[in-house]
């Protein structure tokens, strides 16, 4: 029992890849040449520790799928997108008509990125910032300063602040202090990066679908196939299958400053109207 269990992470690993491999096999056998000709880019968008990776592994499992992760170096450089002359050059040589890729860092520029490649949709995804901030936490502990670097200069943290609007710079700078916590400023991040849905005015976009987190791991086999239809894609059961809700409200709520809960709450609520 040991033994399976010390090997079963190489052997999911060796598994992955042989269906990586059988996939890209068929959609070199089987599709025509005319599923191929028109490629669809679509971007997965959000705030880290949102559920991107559970969404990008679903769409790897489809068959009509070509899907680059965030960790992929082909089209990432430390976690960022590589030019935009790098990505056109994957999409043109994929192998299926559907081409995913994360759009995390680059929350601030999804309405370009899919006027550029066209025809192009985008998923993106909300889910309760009490939880991510229980998962920022477990992961990251410099929150505060990259917070304090961006109240600053917006643009002092790399993508972190990149597209931020006066407005939101402005409610930054009044909300922060120098003793913010951790949770407290993850709470921020959530804020600051989701705002960027409205002011790029994704809501009035019907190229776009906002997803909840919360919604889609409870109600998985009707949600998916809701969006892979949004999408143009062929869903089936067998793709979502992992998918599982025990992520949802696992811990108690962190401590976070009441003015950052208010912001938080209010574009929770406005959110949520649009997911249902």
């Amino acid at each position: 029992m040991k033994s399976h269990s010390r090997f079963s992470p190489v052997l999911a690993k060796v598994e992955h890849r042989i269906f990586l491999l059988r996939k890209k096999a068929y959609q070199t056998l089987f599709l025509s040449p005319s599923c191929k000709a028109v490629k669809q880019v679509i971007f997965i968008a959000g705030v880290q520790r949102s559920g991107t990776n559970m969404l990008m592994d679903v769409f790897e499992r489809d068959y009509e799928t070509v899907v680059y992760h965030e960790r992929d170096k082909r089209a990432f450089d430390g976690y960022e997108m590589r030019s935009q002359e790098v990505i056109h050059r994957l999409v043109k040589e994929s192998s299926a008509q559907h081409v995913v890729l994360k759009a995390l860092c680059e929350l601030q520029e999804l309405r370009r990125l899919m006027d550029e490649f066209m025809p192009s949709k985008g998923v993106w995804l909300v889910r309760r910032y009490e939880d991510v901030v229980n998962s920022h936490l477990v992961l990251w502990t410099g929150m505060p300063e990259s917070i304090r670097r961006i109240v600053q200069d917006r643009n002092a943290a790399g993508w972190r602040g990149r597209g931020m609007s006066d407005k939101t710079h402005a409610l930054i700078r009044s909300l922060y202090h120098p003793g913010i916590s951790n949770a407290s400023a993850c709470a921020l991040f959530w804020y600051f990066r989701n705002i960027l849905f409205f002011e790029q005015k994704l809501d009035q976009d019907s190229r776009v679908r906002l997803i909840s987190y919360e919604q889609l791991v409870q109600h998985s086999a009707e949600l998916f196939n809701e969006l892979f239809a949004f999408l143009g894609i062929t869903y089936t059961p067998r793709v979502s299958r992992k998918v599982v809700a025990s992520s949802v409200r696992r811990k108690p709520p962190p401590e976070i400053d009441s003015a950052i809960l208010e912001v938080c709450d209010e574009l929770s609520t406005r959110m949520k109207r649009l997911t249902g």
